[in-house]
């Protein structure tokens, strides 16, 4: 009986305590592969604010107050609570009343003579029913539901990421376009100017045709370079409300793209990946929660113990439901186990176990990509600062080119294509220049939203809240 008893309260002592969740061990870089020495500050900064635009902070805020996307995923985390709380009441004793009255006769062919006479009946009691926890069956599968509420409160502020990220780079582009429109416009109306006096000269017969045609080639590049845009920017505007929370329509611009700060990059050690980035932490919750689970389902082999109790009154006549000896009360408790399942019970262990590997794989990947993606945030704001740096001096150059095109091709000195060769050059370099400024002030903008950071708990609290937050 002792070996018995002995064996069952090891069983019991492992299946209460499961396999203890650890994290992982991963082979973390010690440092970024693409690490700057001009690194300051941390990655827990209100970035955004240092492009130094009141209507993007505004419209961050905004996003913030009204994304719909923020609002599901507040009433998501909400839904796992409820969730964490429903598995977690089996732990305490369920109580309950019930009652009920009413009569009934018998049969005379059954009972006899006089039997069909109807009797009256009442009753009232509370109930009471718990099942002990002795294995940890329940206690793992709260674990698990509290590891996929804090789950979805990192979801939550992943959301949270990738908006106020979407909001910059949307404005980023946004001015972006307005710059390569403005520069179009401004090349369209000096060419309408030059294709006037063309179109004069070649009236007077001072050029040729072939000159007049070269001209009104030109002018129609930059003609049908403002359309796309204009459309552009109102597809962007239109993008840019729906994230905001507002109905499509146009936004409202304080800067330039010229006239926008940079954001300092931040100092972060890989380490930090591993709390700071919402998707690894939602991605280890969730393994956690599957490591949970794979000992809620080994508890499954393990009997079941049961207690139930009652305590009440009764009578066969309403009247004296409540009177002296109407008392009535009873327990008992109860174990049920398995001994034949079919394999079932085998199958819920075999898939809690090959969800933890899925989710363990998953983990693993996810960290991988983090690392991946600072890094490649990290040597797209070096690099893409170096190249806008070279084209705003290929800008000056073209700008030197054409000026003196011109004036040799005024003073006879050259063809007209020659004029038309550096002014198309000159177009397009412009037009590069403003997308590769965009380009660089995105880098700094991956680059936080790569680190994660304190940043997304202080954009967080600006957000709708779940009722309760991990």
């Amino acid at each position: 009986m002792r070996r018995v008893t002995l064996l069952a309260a090891t069983c019991a002592l492992s299946a209460c305590l499961g396999e203890p969740y650890s994290r992982p061990d991963l082979a973390v870089p010690s440092q970024y592969r693409f690490s700057l020495p001009q690194t300051q500050g941390a990655a827990d900064t209100v970035w955004w604010s240092k492009f130094g635009d009141p209507v993007l902070d505004a419209l961050v805020t905004e996003a913030l107050a009204n994304n719909e996307d923020l609002r599901i995923a507040a009433a998501r985390v909400d839904q796992f609570q409820g969730a964490k709380v429903t598995t977690r009441a089996p732990l305490f004793p369920a109580i309950g009343y019930g009652g009920n009255a009413g009569k009934e006769s018998r049969s005379e062919l059954v009972y006899g003579p006089g039997a069909d006479e109807a009797l009256s009946f009442s009753n009232a009691g509370l109930t009471a029913g718990w099942e002990i926890d002795v294995w940890g069956r329940v206690r793992n599968l709260t674990a698990a539901a509290d590891a996929e509420w804090r789950a979805s409160e990192a979801d939550r502020r992943a959301t949270v990421l990738q908006l106020v990220s979407a909001v910059t780079s949307g404005y980023i582009t946004l001015l972006s376009l307005d710059d390569q429109l403005a520069t179009s416009q401004r090349t369209l109306a000096s060419r309408r100017q030059a294709l006037t006096v063309f179109e004069k000269r070649y009236k007077g017969g001072v050029i040729s045709k072939v000159e007049l045609s070269q001209a009104r080639s030109q002018y129609e590049v930059a003609a049908a370079a403002v359309p796309v845009l204009q459309q552009q920017i109102a597809q962007q505007e239109n993008a840019l409300s729906l994230l905001v929370g507002r109905n499509p329509g146009p936004i409202t611009r304080d800067r330039q793209l010229m006239e926008l700060g940079t954001p300092l990059v931040p100092a972060g050690l890989p380490s930090e990946i591993l709390t700071q980035r919402p998707d690894v932490v939602s991605a280890e919750q969730s393994l956690i929660a599957a490591n949970a689970r794979v000992s809620a389902a080994r508890a499954l082999y393990f009997p079941s113990i049961s207690l139930t109790g009652l305590l009440g009154v009764a009578s066969l006549d309403l009247d004296e439901l409540f009177d002296d000896g109407s008392d009535t009360w009873s327990y008992a408790g109860s174990v049920t186990g398995p001994i034949f399942q079919g394999g079932s019970i085998l199958g819920v262990n075999r898939q809690a176990e090959a969800q933890r590997a899925q989710l363990l794989a998953f983990y693993e990947k996810t960290v991988q990509r983090a690392f991946a993606d600072v890094d490649d945030a990290l040597i797209a704001t070096q690099k893409t600062t170096e190249r806008n740096a070279a084209q705003g001096r290929q800008v000056e150059a073209l700008r030197d080119y054409a000026r003196l095109a011109r004036k040799r091709y005024e003073g006879g000195y050259s063809s007209y294509l020659e004029v038309l060769d550096a002014e198309a050059s000159l177009f397009n370099a412009e037009l590069l220049y403003s997308q590769g400024q965009r380009e660089r002030l995105l880098a700094h903008v991956d680059l936080y939203k790569a680190l994660g950071g304190g940043w997304v708990d202080a954009a967080a609290a600006r957000a709708p809240q779940p009722a309760s937050i991990p």
